[in-house]
């Protein structure tokens, strides 16, 4: 057995019944210092100009690039199983669904 597989712990995870139901997001700001990455998830709804952050994720960042690498290996099994994801005005950039946080005072 290689050293690598002896220093693995098993973490048990505990998920309540409140917190599996889930959270709705379709719009994320991501802000970051030096120590942290901050990631606060919102409903846009149409016609309403203003959104409520529902879930706000605080990682250090290496968690952060952790979760960037395990969501991207997400993203890759999810698209060889049912296909590309299309994302809309792709000449454009990623507009964010042509939504686009204020500039002077974001939520932290």
């Amino acid at each position: 057995m290689s050293e690598e597989k002896k220093n693995v712990q098993q973490i048990n995870i505990e998920l309540d019944e409140k917190v599996s139901a889930g959270e709705y997001a379709n719009f994320v700001v991501v802000t970051h210092s030096p120590a942290e990455f901050v990631m606060d998830f919102t409903r846009i709804l149409p016609g309403v100009p203003k959104a409520k952050v529902h879930s706000r994720i605080i990682m250090a960042p290496q968690h952060a690039k952790a979760y960037l690498t395990a969501l991207a290996d997400n993203i890759k099994k999810f698209e060889a199983k049912h296909g590309e994801i299309k994302m809309p005005n792709r000449d454009e950039g990623f507009s964010s669904f042509g939504v686009k946080p204020p500039k002077e005072n974001l939520p932290n």
